[in-house]
């Protein structure tokens, strides 16, 4: 964002269950932080713009840009489920009461379990405690009822009413979300442009950040129309 920031006007938002957003909420599906999305536009007056979403997030971007279209210019999505079931079998159990339960209730173990694994996930030696800290910030409730929801979750009907500009990034050796993944957006999207990397993890923005940068500010200054 800070990179983006020179030349963008760039917002970012919690959403609810994680971070700084509220925690009172009875559902945390993506159809809900769908609506999220479009509400923060409106409040915030802003007509159009382009999404980038990580993970998740890229999900819940390419999902308004289907069912808001008048809201979306262009969408990015980074290591992004476009099919739930997509998810390593970690996430897809901790998408049960009873495992998120014992996850949140033994906190410290996860927390330590996470600290060991992370080489796996991210190579960067900070992530272990950016991830620490996002944690601090989550419930239960959201966790589990997001990533439940989320393995739900098949856009691949749907992709063929995106016609704006669309680019998927993806890293090979991703091992939370389906390296491949990019697959059904290009079958989905022909015009999608995809981007991978050989070396990449699921955090590719922190792994190959100076290629990530560029190739994003790219794709976000080009002027086009992909299906005319």
């Amino acid at each position: 964002m800070a990179y983006l920031g020179r030349y963008y006007r760039t917002y970012a938002l919690d959403f609810w269950g994680f971070g700084e957003s509220g925690k009172k909420r009875e559902t945390y599906a993506v159809q809900d932080f769908v609506s999220l999305v479009n509400q923060f536009m409106d409040i915030l007056g802003i007509v159009n713009a382009p999404l980038v979403g990580h993970s998740m997030g890229g999900t819940v971007s390419l999902s308004v840009a289907i069912q808001y279209p008048h809201r979306v210019s262009k969408v990015v999505v980074v290591g992004s489920p476009i099919v739930g079931t997509s998810l390593a079998l970690p996430l897809k159990l901790a998408g049960y009461h009873f495992i998120a339960s014992i996850l949140f209730n033994m906190m410290w173990a996860f927390r330590g379990g996470l600290r060991i694994a992370s080489p796996f996930i991210c190579a960067d030696p900070r992530f272990p405690k950016m991830m620490d800290n996002d944690l601090t910030k989550t419930t239960v409730e959201s966790f589990l009822l997001s990533i439940s929801s989320l393995h739900r979750t098949d856009l691949r009907p749907m992709l063929s009413q995106l016609k704006i500009p669309v680019m998927g990034m993806y890293g090979d050796r991703d091992n939370i979300v389906h390296p491949r993944q990019w697959q059904p957006l290009a079958q989905g999207v022909p015009h999608a442009r995809i981007v991978r990397w050989p070396r990449a993890q699921h955090f590719v923005m922190i792994d190959e950040p100076q290629d990530f940068m560029e190739k994003l500010k790219n794709f976000l200054d080009q002027q086009e129309n992909p299906t005319g």
